[in-house]
Formats: C-alpha cells, sequence, structure tokens
C-alpha cells in the first residue's frame, strides 16, 4: 500500500504547486458581466502596447460564443513575453453572446465572419493578417508568456514551413491533476512517434503557427467538418518542414471543448481504437489523403 500512498502525496503536490494560469482561471468560464472591470481595462491597455505597425506576426483569436472564455484568452495574450513585434487581431464567427462587445472593449481589430466553421474563421483572419507568420488562436485556449517567441524561434530557422506544439487540460472536479498528466504523457508520445513520418498529423489547431505567405497560397479548406489545420499542414509541407515543438514553455491549456461529453480516457481510447486499424501507415509517409463522408460539409439541398 505503500506506491498508491506515494501516487496520492505526489498528486497532492502537483495540485498544490503554483501555475502560470492561475490568475486568468479565476475568470475563465464567467460571464462577461462578472469580470472586474480593473482586468478589462488593464487588458486593452497592455494589449494596445503590444501592437506593432510592422508585425513580423500576427496572432489571430477566433470565436464562436465564447463570452465566458476570450477575456481570459486576451488577459493572457496581453501578458505575453515576446522580443519580436506582433499585432493581435479577433475574429468573431457571427457569435450571438456577448463574444463581439468583449473585442469591442478589448480595443484590438475584429472582424465578422457570418460563415461558422474553423475554416472560415481562420480564413478570415489569414485575409486581414499582416504578419510574415501567423498564429491560430482559440479563444477557450490560454497561452503561457513564452509561447509565441519560442514557437517563432523555430518558425525563423531555415526550412521551416510551420510548427506546432503541445497542450494540456485544465484540472477539475472530475479530471485530476495525476490523471491529467499520464493521459498527456500518453498522448504526447503517440504524437511524438508519428510526428517523424506524418507530421501533419500531429498538428492541432489551438497550437498551431505556420510562413503567412505559404498559407495564402494553400487556402483553408471548408468544406471539411474538422481537420482544417492538418490540411493546411500537409500543404505546407511543400514548402518546408512541420516542427513538432516539445518544450514545456509552448504547453497551451484549453477546456473540454474538444472531448465533448466522453471522458478523457474513452476519448484517448477511442481515438487510438481509430489509429490501430492502420496503425503501419505512421511508418510510412504518404502525399495523399482520402476524405471521409462523416466528415464533409453538407451541402445545400443534400441536407
Amino acid at each position: 500500500m505503500i506506491l498508491p500512498n506515494k501516487f496520492r502525496i505526489f498528486a497532492e503536490k502537483l495540485k498544490n504547486m503554483a501555475n502560470w494560469y492561475d490568475r486568468y482561471i479565476t475568470i475563465y468560464g464567467k460571464p462577461f458581466s462578472e469580470v472586474p472591470q480593473q482586468v478589462i481595462d488593464e487588458t486593452r491597455d497592455r494589449l494596445a502596447r503590444l501592437q506593432s505597425p510592422e508585425p513580423l506576426a500576427s496572432i489571430v483569436v477566433i470565436a464562436y460564443n465564447e463570452e465566458k472564455h476570450l477575456q481570459a484568452c486576451l488577459w493572457a495574450i496581453s501578458e505575453i513575453q515576446c522580443k519580436y513585434p506582433v499585432e493581435i487581431i479577433g475574429v468573431d464567427n457571427d457569435s450571438k453572446d456577448r463574444t463581439a462587445e468583449i473585442y469591442q472593449k478589448s480595443g484590438i481589430p475584429y472582424y465578422t465572419e457570418y460563415q461558422h466553421s474553423c475554416g472560415y474563421a481562420r480564413r478570415c483572419g489569414l485575409q486581414h493578417a499582416k504578419g510574415r507568420f501567423y498564429f491560430d488562436v482559440d479563444s477557450d485556449t490560454l497561452y503561457p508568456p513564452q509561447y509565441y517567441e519560442v514557437m517563432l524561434d523555430h518558425l525563423l530557422k531555415p526550412g521551416v514551413a510551420c510548427v506546432s506544439a503541445t497542450w494540456s487540460y485544465f484540472p477539475d472536479a472530475n479530471h485530476s491533476v495525476l490523471g491529467l498528466r499520464l493521459f498527456e504523457m500518453a498522448r504526447d508520445l503517440f504524437l511524438w512517434i508519428q510526428h517523424f513520418k506524418r507530421p501533419e498529423l500531429s498538428v492541432r489547431g489551438l497550437v498551431f503557427a505556420y510562413n503567412a505567405d505559404y498559407g495564402r497560397k494553400e487556402p483553408y479548406r471548408v468544406d471539411i467538418i474538422r481537420g482544417e489545420d492538418g490540411s493546411m499542414a500537409f500543404n505546407l509541407k511543400k514548402y518546408g518542414k512541420i516542427v513538432f515543438v516539445r518544450d514545456h514553455r509552448c504547453r497551451a491549456i484549453t477546456g473540454y471543448g474538444t472531448i465533448g461529453n466522453q471522458s478523457m480516457w474513452q476519448s484517448f481510447i477511442d481515438h487510438v481504437k481509430i489509429q490501430m486499424k492502420g496503425i503501419t501507415r505512421i511508418f510510412h509517409k504518404t502525399n495523399h489523403y482520402e476524405d471521409t463522408d462523416d466528415n464533409l460539409v453538407a451541402k445545400k439541398g443534400q441536407q
């Protein structure tokens, strides 16, 4: 019984450790009406100071009905530590809550995309981005202060077309710190093995950045339900490498929106089952992927 006790002590230590995101989660998940005015004002002032007229990178925050998360995301962005000039812009995917109001009060330029999907929203952001590099940012995700600088360090290396990083989930009453760490270790190991031959399959939109000029030549797909970022990464391979960044300074943290109502382990098991059907493919490169019917956006008249 000594081993379980050690695990319990270890888990308690993890739980009590201070995290870079602790301040931001005090408002994460809360309606905008409960966000302190001081946070709104200070976030707006810091974002204004970050905006460069000649940005190296565009940080593009997309949101659809993200009133309860967007302010926390912008707060975290306002406190980044980056030696490179950046711009921060937003895309509201025609939200019905107070998302647009949050963008307005943040002071950053934002645009409304009336066609719903991540592909349309990211494409809209790319059309307005002025930076040489483009950062996908999901508004329900928080990014550590050195995330953008470290990712840009990799993007600026010769022969690199795009980069992707790792991410964690917020511990809560239903997900223990230790359980999340074990889950993330198993998932990250799989993504790392996969990236050697199929790096595009290890790309996730919430932690993805690329050369914007290349991206404009390979526009986002809007005819698929999911995987628009992996498709973009796949197309960018012709211009250079996809780098998988395994650096704790680039590990974002997010909610459970991508998992739905499943438990984390059930989601992971289901994903592994799918991958195991063609497990040998991760050891071989490919220049072509077939779309599946269940991932295609239904055209009008076919719904």
